[in-house]
């Protein structure tokens, strides 16, 4: 059976793009014709300056949304990555199967320190060595695909090459994954800059939907969201990405085609509303099971820790495989 692997990183609150994007295809689609494997990684919100508690926080509120969603424990292994010490023992030996100069180029890398540089800021070395970190979460469990986003692709090309490399010098020891992706609001773009995703680590702002925004919240920042400086509704991401944006979000809720969808409005306002109505209801039962889930902590706390013994269970062979392989005595 294929198996798949994929993660949400707890650096803010998830929004309408990682819902859209990633947890709703998880649910109706990835958990029931593969063994999925999903994983709150935390460890990678380690690479960047933050608070503790809130990591903690967050790590909880990600994961009880990704049962909010649908994600079934009995179909799917749901688990926080840094209660499987797998992870961090494989990336050790891939760090020693990769190079300085690939991971340079990792264009998030180049990015992100760059920003911190202009800023005066130290960069963590962790920043730099994270996609290894990301390839030990794929490589560790055999997976065949890994649902990501666009920005998501080099990486897990890089663990492509790292799993080829460390095959070819030490014997056959991991699967090559492939990336996949969907083809309808992988990337739902930020709704005051549709020129940007709408990121969660971002700075909290009228762009960005939240999943627990209250409903009165998703209709004003959907109201407000910047159009275009026409009048006709076409769908062109180029010319009117903000436009473009609002009917992709439309067709995602609704199950519609965003060009076709833009031959049904004559005004922006008419289809920002019907925008806002179907992310609401989108979104409605969502908040309601996160309530019911936020409200019995222990619940989501036996989910996890049953999670993570079974993804222990998966990964060790594989890793101690990889131990033995690159020359490691084993332990007694």
């Amino acid at each position: 059976m294929t198996r798949i692997f994929s993660g949400l990183k707890p650096t803010g609150h998830l929004t309408l793009g990682n819902y859209l994007g990633a947890l709703r295809r998880w649910a109706e689609v990835d958990q029931h014709r593969a063994e999925a494997l999903f994983c709150v990684v935390d460890l990678h919100a380690l690479t960047v300056e933050h608070d503790p508690g809130r990591v903690r926080r967050l790590s909880r509120q990600t994961a009880t949304l990704m049962l909010a969603a649908g994600l079934d424990p009995e179909r799917c292994v749901l688990f926080v990555q840094s209660h499987v010490d797998e992870h961090a023992r494989l990336s050790y030996l891939l760090e020693c199967t990769a190079t300085d100069g690939e991971l340079r180029r990792m264009i998030q890398y180049k990015e992100k320190a760059a920003r911190a540089q202009t800023s005066g800021q130290s960069v963590r070395l962790s920043l730099l060595t994270y996609p290894v970190l990301m390839a030990a979460d794929i490589l560790a469990y055999g997976a065949d695909e890994v649902p990501v986003g666009e920005d998501q692709t080099q990486h897990v090309e890089l663990t492509r090459d790292l799993a080829v490399r460390f095959n070819q010098r030490y014997g056959h020891t991991f699967t090559v994954p492939r990336a996949t992706r969907p083809e309808v609001a992988a990337r739902v773009m930020d709704l005051q800059d549709p020129m940007s995703k709408m990121g969660k680590s971002h700075e909290p702002g009228n762009g960005i939907v939240y999943l627990l925004d209250e409903a009165d919240q998703v209709r004003k920042k959907i109201m407000r969201a910047v159009t275009d400086s026409g009048h006709e509704v076409v769908y062109d991401r180029e010319r009117a990405p903000g436009v473009a944006n609002l009917l992709e979000i439309l067709a995602a809720c609704s199950g519609g085609n965003p060009g076709e969808l833009a031959t049904v409005y004559q005004s922006y306002g008419a289809l920002k509303k019907d925008t806002a109505d179907a992310v609401v209801e989108l979104l409605r039962p969502l908040r309601e099971r996160h309530a019911e889930l936020a409200a019995d902590p222990g619940h989501v706390d036996e989910v996890l820790s049953a999670g993570a013994e079974r993804a222990r269970a998966m990964a060790r062979p594989t890793v101690d495989a990889a131990y033995a392989a690159i020359g490691l005595l084993p332990a007694r």
